[in-house]
């Protein structure tokens, strides 16, 4: 079975319309419109001894990417795009690359189990690594060794402060100094920002979230702006750590991309309904949401975010760690579960989740706003809220 059409090949449709049919996958002989699910993991060679198609083994590539990748390259508005087992394979593939003496500059809001592991991987590697909070971009230029800094790492809005970082102005300034920039954008995802555009040269995406969008397969994603060494290098550490992604979860991610730009869009205007409720309940101390006119980060928000504000919010309890915990344990309709981005809405106590040197309030809860009436999600909370 084969695509009728090359997606190459497509006239300039929306994003919105390329994910809606996730590839435009037609076959020639039956005329299904749905690909089928390819689990081979090693492809037979012609009567010449040559590869029918690039690989001859699915570790190194297998036709079960091939449309998922062009798809979510075109969403970004990349060259290439590379799909991986999870969110942190994709960051160990670019991390990985980087060689003894390189340096490191990363946002220190980032998502706190890929911060662990890049300290804990610099460290043992011989990479400088420096952490410092970048939703100032003048922040940044002290921090670049022209020559050294090779990888400047983003993420916005940063989980679970949702910090903004100005892509386009930390990009520039990483640029001049030589260092290649990477946005970790599985919060905005391509509905909201398309960093590529904004002069960062590589995206990543925790796929198992957003792009996927149903708490049932774990997945990561890298695009890229060009495919030069750094990627081929990426390219190379994704076969030899091994840490691919597989034919099922491969049809599933496609499946999921389908429904990305509804599902984004509801979760952005629920969340900004239930963040501004929640602004009025004297059991909030503080709500952090970008869609906010007096979060610290809103007018870049509404600049760099097209659409929507995202459908992640954090709320701090005026009762602190106690009352965080009691609201985790009332809820009826939110589900007190780790991960983000899916049609059910989910309500973390981040503190708890993250452990033993976590620099977060205990008072912090974290929401993942999902498809829901936002009306039930904000009675869901006032029960839990009421003393």
């Amino acid at each position: 079975m084969t695509a009728a059409g090359d997606p190459e090949s497509w006239p300039e449709f929306s994003p919105e319309s390329i994910a809606a049919q996730a590839g435009h996958y037609l076959d020639r002989e039956s005329g299904a419109i749905v690909p089928p699910i390819q689990p081979a993991t090693t492809f037979a060679r012609d009567a010449g001894y040559c590869l029918r198609q690039p690989s001859s083994y699915s570790r190194y590539g297998t036709p079960a990417w091939d449309l998922l990748e062009s798809t979510l390259a075109r969403l970004e508005g990349g060259k290439a795009a590379a799909v991986f087992a999870s969110g942190m394979a994709a960051a160990m593939a670019v991390i990985a690359a980087l060689r003894p003496g390189d340096r490191i500059v990363a946002h220190s809001g980032i998502y706190w189990a890929l911060r662990s592991f890049m300290t804990g991987f610099a460290a043992r590697w011989g990479i400088g690594l420096d952490l410092a909070d970048l939703s100032q971009p003048a922040a940044l230029g002290p921090l670049l060794q022209p020559g050294k800094t090779r990888l400047v790492w983003l993420e916005t809005p940063a989980n679970p402060l949702w910090e903004l970082l100005d892509i386009a102005a930390l990009a520039a300034e990483a640029r001049a100094a030589g260092a290649c920039t990477l946005v970790d954008s599985t919060v905005a995802t391509p509905v909201l920002t398309r960093p590529l555009a904004l002069g960062a040269d590589l995206v990543m995406h925790s796929a198992t979230k957003y792009l996927n969008g149903h708490s049932d397969l774990l997945a990561g994603v890298l695009v890229t702006a060009e495919t030069g060494d750094l990627w081929q290098q990426v390219l190379a550490n994704r076969a030899g750590y091994g840490g691919t992604l597989g034919s099922f979860e491969a049809w599933l991610l496609l499946r999921g991309l389908k429904t990305l730009f509804p599902r984004v869009h509801r979760a952005c205007l629920s969340a900004q309904q239930i963040a501004r409720t929640m602004q009025d309940r004297p059991e909030v101390a503080a709500v952090l949401y970008p869609g906010l006119p007096d979060h610290p980060g809103h007018a870049l928000a509404t600049r760099q975010m097209q659409g929507g504000f995202g459908g992640m919010l954090s709320l701090r309890l005026a009762g602190g760690g106690e009352a965080a915990a009691r609201v985790c344990r009332k809820v009826r309709l939110f589900h007190p579960a780790t991960s983000l981005g899916s049609v059910e809405s989910l309500i973390e106590h981040r503190r708890i989740v993250e452990g033993e040197g976590s620099t977060l309030p205990c008072d912090l809860l974290r929401l993942s706003i999902g498809m829901e009436a936002p009306a039930d999600l904000i009675a869901d909370l006032e029960h839990a809220l009421a003393p």
